[in-house]
């Protein structure tokens, strides 16, 4: 089984999964390409999220105010603070994500993973927020649309 699970063209590669620590933690490193389509504005009620920067740059928008995280920035996304992410430059840009408690693992982004990549949320991230079939797992996950 691959550790990887690709929700259109970003990539998750997990490194922690929230199946092997009873829910304490999920880590991934996240490759987003230039001008891919990204979640929608959300909020998690259930966990905090930790990125660190590992290469090119990722504009994290945490609570309206933009944060360029590049190779070596960290930013703390607190729990209900609205947040999304774009690769607004040339090439791809990738981040370490740490989820805690990891409520959300690896299974829990397959499930989106099918959703999108059947085209089920394909306006994903273009001002619809196209969450009707994620919203029945928000209660597990904490995924809230902002």
């Amino acid at each position: 089984m691959s550790d990887e699970v690709r929700i259109g063209s970003l990539r998750l590669k997990f490194l922690i999964d929230d199946a092997e620590n009873g829910g304490k933690l999920t880590m991934f490193d996240m490759t987003v390409p230039e001008q891919a389509k990204v979640p929608a504005a959300h909020y998690h009620r259930d966990f905090e999220e930790v990125w660190y920067g590992l290469g090119g740059t990722l504009t994290v928008t945490l609570d309206g105010v933009a944060h360029r995280l590049k190779s070596g920035d960290a930013l703390f996304v607190p729990r209900g603070a609205v947040h999304r992410f774009d690769n607004l430059d040339a090439g791809d840009a990738r981040a370490l994500v740490t989820l805690t408690p990891g409520v959300a693992g690896k299974r829990y982004f397959e499930d989106i993973a099918a959703v999108v990549n059947a085209g089920g949320a394909a306006r994903h991230g273009e001002g619809e927020s196209g969450h009707g079939q994620i919203r029945a797992d928000r209660s597990v996950s904490g995924y809230w649309p902002g």
